[in-house]
């Protein structure tokens, strides 16, 4: 199983959007991040992201529907940047728990480094109506299929269990390091997330390898 086969499932963020367009594009997703982060997603007016942007309203609009879809299209470029970040850092010649720690690195570094999208994703997310969260949950299927490569991968090298639900373990997997954050941004991000790196990874892997 090659862990790069889950890259098909990449959602592409803009249709061949370059230049000052994709510079405009990705300002605007910046500042919804920060706006939404300090004042809620309900709270946060297109106009203040316009705003925090420095551009007219009327341009967001041309970008965007609606909030909604700013925040759906925040999801997509940050995971689709996440996702991109894996690939390029796990290689073929790396065992399925090498790949799981990079993986765990990388999100746990991530996120502490995007304290503002950490919130967005842990606290605000939740507050979202369930069409919203679902539309966004598509946004993590790209995540969630890299995942199930990885155990998939190390039951064929026989370094994972040949019992596992690789469709169950994924999502053990994912869940277990999104609540990691939570806990994380919840405390007032009081400790080093990436600092429960090694912790995360035992714990799978006592699991994983039985």
């Amino acid at each position: 199983m090659r862990l790069h086969s889950a890259k098909r499932f990449l959602a592409i963020g803009v249709r061949a959007m370059t230049g000052p367009k994709r510079k405009k594009y990705s300002l605007i997703l910046d500042a919804a991040e920060k706006v939404i982060a300090g004042s809620g997603y309900h709270g946060a007016q297109v106009s203040r992201i316009a705003r925090e942007a420095g551009v007219a309203d009327g341009t967001v609009y041309l970008y965007f529907k609606n909030k909604e879809d700013i925040l759906i299209s925040l999801f997509r470029e940050r995971l689709g940047d996440l996702v991109r970040l894996f690939h390029a850092s796990i290689r073929e010649t790396h065992t399925a728990a090498e790949a799981l720690r990079i993986v765990c690195e990388i999100h746990f570094a991530m996120l502490e480094r995007q304290a503002d999208f950490a919130h967005v994703t842990q606290i605000e997310l939740r507050q979202s109506s369930p069409e919203l969260r679902s539309a966004i949950g598509l946004t993590v299927k790209p995540y969630i299929a890299l995942i199930e490569s990885i155990v998939r991968k190390g039951i064929e090298e026989q370094t994972f269990r040949a019992d596992l639900d690789t469709k169950l373990t994924r999502l053990l997997l994912f869940g277990a390091m999104d609540q990691v954050v939570t806990s994380w941004v919840i405390s007032g991000r009081k400790y080093s997330l990436s600092g429960q790196v090694d912790k995360t990874v035992d714990f799978f892997l006592r699991g994983l390898q039985g």
